[in-house]
């Protein structure tokens, strides 16, 4: 079993998460910028064994897709159509980017580092990633 990738897409920056070779654990890998997210996917996939990528779905309050979708969707039809051999799933993310400025608060990260946007975007992607693993355990 290969390790799970997470991508939280944004159109500026994108943050990336990776789980543990067991798929227990989630961790923050990069922030990369957007523009460059597929080269750096397509070098990670060939340097490390991933087995699912998930890609962070945005939703509004009501259910509804929001605005950033009609840029995700075409990221994962790109991304099913170059790794037949990945499975690509989105997942929920929701108050992921408010859940990571909590958590880096609670951190005790000193002021000047918890500005990082950088930071919250990895720390977004790893509350997704969390958050699959989560609900595909048994």
């Amino acid at each position: 079993m290969g390790r799970i990738l997470a991508i939280d897409y944004g159109v500026k920056r994108t943050g990336l998460a990776v789980s543990d070779p067991l798929c227990i654990i989630a961790g923050a890998l990069e922030t990369v910028a957007t523009k460059e997210l597929e080269r750096y996917i397509a070098q990670y996939c060939t340097q490390n064994d991933v087995s699912t990528i998930v890609v962070g779905k945005p939703s509004q309050m009501n259910g509804q897709p929001s605005e950033t979708m009609k840029y995700i969707e075409p990221l994962v039809a790109r991304l099913r159509k170059a790794y037949p051999d990945k499975k690509v799933v989105l997942h929920d993310e929701r108050f992921t980017s408010v859940m990571a400025q909590r958590t880096i608060l609670e951190s005790g990260i000193g002021k000047m580092a918890r500005r990082d946007k950088a930071l919250v975007d990895r720390v977004a992607a790893t509350i997704i990633l969390q958050s699959y693993m989560d609900s595909i355990s048994f």
